[in-house]
């Protein structure tokens, strides 16, 4: 008998690079985002790191479920209230890669 196959999982990085002058401000909202973000349905991990020699980057590292399990994250209201909050800190737009692993 065979066994069903398990859904595919989603691997998400998600680069925020901060204006120089609100580094520490886009900062504590990363920090912020973790836990609730952990706690969404379908989330297996979500790790916030930020770039050693320039520390204008923060990147989060995620895994989840399904590609709709990262939807309803996004449409979440702590994911609304970053993108709020962050409004005119950012120097350029949240880049979302999603990624299937092959092997």
């Amino acid at each position: 008998m065979r066994s069903m196959p398990l859904p595919e999982r989603v691997a998400v990085v998600a680069e925020v690079n901060a204006k120089p002058e609100f580094i520490e401000d886009v900062k504590r909202e990363c920090i912020a985002l973790v836990e609730p973000s952990r706690a969404v349905k379908g989330c297996l991990s979500y790790d916030l790191h930020q770039y050693i020699h320039d520390p204008r980057h923060f990147v989060f590292v995620e895994s989840w479920e399904s590609i709709e399990d990262i939807e309803t994250h996004l449409e979440s209201p702590h994911a609304i209230n970053f993108d709020e909050k962050t409004l005119g800190m950012l120097a350029e737009p949240e880049r979302i890669i999603y990624l299937k692993r092959i092997d």
